[in-house]
């Protein structure tokens, strides 16, 4: 699932006409770079949340002929749901049987989707979710154990403001916007509000599921958030395609 929902505010004036998805990067939406990272990677089907200017990014796929690929859109135009109530929406178009990768429309990086997978199916189906995460700079980071790489907490490093637990056990690390969600664990969403976000779910469910980090020191990602990010964004992506 790609999250394209967004209203890309940081991205103003751009996004008054045009959804962040498509916002171009290197010639090309972000919505194909991310789309093509996961063709390329094996996967068959991708369903995309829509809500800001929804018929730009319908339009796109169309003329685009899904890309090949078995691409189903999640509508949310009525209401924006947030990260975890655009997942538990979209959930009747996914495969109900098979872990769900994640990743927002505005994460360009070198991230190994195929290693991450295995990460989870390695794990004999104990492991509910599996976030990748690397040791790079960032106001809000996760906290795992660091023997297990469990989730225990969030900490935001400029108000010292945590919740769940972090301590001197605990190794502190960015989330990347990627992960992967076991079928078991997108069935506890049922009791949750309409509206959520999934790092508030996370916490909630991390004391008694098996919630891990997937840590990747040599990660590079840029996270294209403001107009200030963009003409590195074009650099950024030149050069995954040489890689």
């Amino acid at each position: 699932m790609i999250f394209a929902a967004g209203l890309g505010t940081r991205l103003r004036p751009i996004t008054d006409t045009m959804p962040k998805a498509l916002v171009p990067v290197g010639g090309k939406p972000l919505l194909w770079h991310v789309i093509e990272k996961l063709r390329r990677a094996g996967v068959g089907r991708i369903v995309v949340n829509v809500h800001h200017f929804a018929q730009q990014i319908k339009d796109y796929i169309a003329a685009n002929d899904g890309f090949g690929l078995d691409m189903r859109i999640s509508d949310e135009t009525a209401m924006l749901l947030d990260t975890g109530g655009g997942i538990r929406k979209a959930r009747p178009l996914f495969d109900a049987d098979s872990p769900v990768l994640i990743h927002n429309v505005d994460i360009l990086s070198d991230a190994d989707i195929g290693s991450l997978y295995a990460t989870i199916e390695s794990r004999d189906g104990t492991t509910d979710a599996a976030l990748l995460v690397s040791p790079r700079p960032s106001s809000r980071a996760l906290a795992f154990d660091a023997a297990t790489m469990r989730l225990t907490g969030w900490h935001n490093l400029n108000t010292d403001e945590s919740r769940g637990h972090v301590g001197a056990d605990s190794v502190q690390l960015a989330f990347s916007g990627i992960h992967i969600i076991s079928p078991k664990l997108l069935r506890r969403m049922d009791t949750w509000p309409e509206r959520f976000g999934i790092i508030d779910f996370y916490l909630d469910a991390c004391p008694v599921t098996d919630i891990v980090g997937v840590n990747t020191p040599a990660l590079r990602l840029l996270d294209i958030g403001k107009l200030s990010t963009l003409a590195e964004a074009d650099v950024f992506a030149a050069s995954l395609t040489e890689t």
